[in-house]
């Protein structure tokens, strides 16, 4: 699918830049001796490894269901995303002890511009490359793309704070040269460490509870509540809704009660016209209906999702 392809050809991009930006970055670190700026190639290192992760999970996740992977094997996708938050938070601490060594033995940065340079170039690369994973990933409700696309993205603001630290820095030697302005340069590599690992917070949650089959969005849930409530005046109500995700596959299941002497051929098409306009609202799902005869005595169970309006148990009435 064009869609799947898509997925591919930009994840093989961001490897690419990542990897091409990793080693700029310890070249020019290594060049000046700024341990902000290879701390930064620390975090591209990272992203190149999340990336290839990404890359190698949008290939797997979007093979079809088989005998050993009856339900397909979307889970890939958030394995991913998990991998590369833990990728993230080892990073992280790596940096601030190189930073905390930094502080306790300070080291004058020198060729400063060159720094500066590589840092824009970053953010400038990053920039593009994460738009392009972000439009991707949302289009593709892939989890592993957006994960990748956070990144590049927290990549950008720390390039840009690294940057920003070096110019200080530069600045002070031109304006203030008996000032001792070194520090910045591991302050801003604590700051870099501090921001990804915020970043990796937020994306372990996310990738982590879809692995714990933790139901779809409580939006999407409402919605699909709503629907059913109007989908048809012939459905007495429903009961028993179960969402979880899987990568970008959904898979929603739930008890659909219908009124107990309707034919077969009759609630066989109610079902295949709302597993239809699920699929329209809420794309690459599965739909699991169960039919379930309704004579009007509800219980205790199915009271919740009662759509009977007036029914005369004593004459045996209507649903209106």
């Amino acid at each position: 699918m064009l869609i799947e392809k898509k997925k591919t050809f930009i994840a093989a991009i961001s490897v690419i830049s990542n990897t091409t930006l990793v080693v700029f970055k310890v070249v020019i670190g290594l060049l000046i001796g700024s341990v902000s700026v290879m701390s930064e190639a620390i975090h591209s290192g990272v992203d190149a490894l999340a990336a290839a992760i990404a890359y190698i999970a949008v290939r797997t996740s979007s093979k079809p269901a088989d005998k050993d992977h009856p339900f397909g094997h979307g889970k890939y996708e958030n394995v991913s995303g998990t991998i590369e938050a833990l990728l993230i938070f080892l990073a992280a601490a790596w940096i601030i002890y190189e930073a905390i060594l930094k502080i306790m033995r300070p080291a004058p940065v020198e060729q400063i511009g060159w720094g500066i340079g590589v840092m824009a170039v970053s953010s400038i690369v990053n920039i593009i490359v994460s738009h392009f994973l972000f439009k991707i990933g949302k289009e593709a409700d892939s989890i592993a793309l957006e994960a990748d696309a956070w990144h590049l993205r927290t990549d950008v603001y720390t390039s840009a704070g690294v940057a920003l630290g070096l110019l200080v820095i530069w600045l002070g030697q031109k304006l203030l040269p008996s000032v001792n302005l070194h520090w910045i340069d591991p302050a801003a590599a604590i700051l870099v460490a501090l921001m990804i690992m915020h970043a990796a917070w937020n994306l372990t949650r996310r990738s982590f509870a879809d692995l714990l089959d933790v139901s779809l969005p409580q939006e999407e849930e409402e919605w699909i509540k709503s629907y059913l409530c109007h989908a048809d005046s012939c459905i007495n109500g429903f009961h028993k809704l179960k969402t979880r995700k899987s990568g970008p596959y959904r898979f929603v299941e739930f008890h659909l009660l219908v009124p107990e002497n309707m034919s077969v051929k009759d609630s066989h098409d109610i079902t295949d016209r709302i597993n239809a306009d699920i699929k329209s609202y809420l794309p690459q799902t599965t739909v699991n209906i169960h039919i379930e005869p309704c004579d009007g005595r509800c219980s205790p169970t199915c009271q919740s999702g009662c759509l009977i309006n007036d029914w005369d148990r004593k004459s045996g009435g209507n649903i209106k």
